[in-house]
């Protein structure tokens, strides 16, 4: 949605309002009280009310809106401008965007926003071909990191990221030249590089009768026991141009996007920065309807 659209579709509170309220109702509200899902609508308070138990419920109440103070508009424009562009905005471009004068609540919003679209892609699973592998992130050490003045991949100030995408294995018949073409991706900040953590975020990322490519890494070694067919490859320019060619792209690309537009990032605010760029990019194809995606998220990705 370019800015002409925005400002032509949601130039009042009202109008922010009374699109939510249209996306909630297709989404479907269910009372927290009894579970039902039939409800009456009551426009002089903005409330739902259950027909069986007459419990009523706000139209911010269940969604990423509850127990914000901000208007509908603020964060309309603020979704706006979160998928106006690939490479996104800070907080606070945002709130010198938005002119508020504090940015704490542009801060917190923001971080919600980046918490459902993380919500919103945890409901799916990744399947067919898969690569996977690590990439090592900068982020702002505490005190307690720098003091114990760690060096290389376990350093003070580097986060282990699995990083994981779906790879379409191509072969022109002409030619016999192969390619891959990629389609979702995930991405999960990792406390260690130990095979516990590794055997999680298979268990939870992937499909069970995925094929998964890997490098030879012993913290892979199970990874057979959780999807139908598991590959290793002994770590090489090879194996990162071609075999893992979409994992190490993925990974290059969100390390040059983060310094561009974020000042500094503590390591435990990682995964939502993550959680935007890997949503973005899973939806690279939907154009003006990434905007209505995301509102969409804000209702249901809690």
């Amino acid at each position: 949605m370019n800015l002409f659209t925005f400002t032509a579709h949601f130039d009042s509170e009202e109008a922010c309002r009374n699109h939510f309220k249209e996306e909630r109702d297709k989404v479907g509200v269910v009372c927290k009280e009894c579970g039902h899902t039939e409800h009456y609508w009551i426009k002089s308070r903005w409330s739902y009310e259950c027909k069986k138990c007459r419990h009523r419920t706000s139209l911010r109440s269940g969604t990423i809106m509850q127990g914000s103070n901000l208007s509908f508009m603020i964060w309309y424009k603020t979704m706006f401008l979160m998928t106006a562009t690939k490479k996104g905005f800070s907080s606070k471009e945002i709130q010198k965007q938005l002119g508020m004068k504090r940015y704490e609540p542009v801060w917190a919003m923001v971080h919600k926003l980046r918490k459902a679209m993380g919500n919103r892609d945890a409901r799916y699973t990744l399947e067919g071909m898969i690569e996977m592998d690590e990439g090592y992130f900068t982020v702002e050490s505490s005190e307690v990191e720098k003091s114990r003045g760690k060096r290389g991949r376990g350093a003070a100030g580097k986060s282990p990221v699995s990083v994981m995408a779906e790879s379409a294995q191509l072969e022109d018949v002409e030619t016999g030249e192969k390619t891959s073409q990629c389609r979702y991706f995930k991405a999960r900040v990792l406390e260690s590089h130990h095979a516990d953590e590794i055997n999680d975020t298979v268990r939870e990322s992937f499909d069970e009768k995925s094929i998964v490519f890997t490098d030879d890494s012993t913290s892979y070694v199970d990874i057979s026991d959780y999807v139908e067919l598991h590959f290793s490859e002994k770590s090489s320019e090879k194996l990162t141009k071609e075999t893992l060619r979409w994992v190490h792209i993925t990974i290059s690309n969100a390390k040059r996007n983060f310094p561009g537009n974020y000042h500094k990032i503590k390591g435990k605010y990682l995964q939502m920065y993550l959680n935007e760029f890997v949503y973005k990019l899973n939806r690279r194809y939907f154009g003006e309807k990434l905007f209505d995606r995301l509102v969409i998220a804000g209702i249901t990705g809690l």
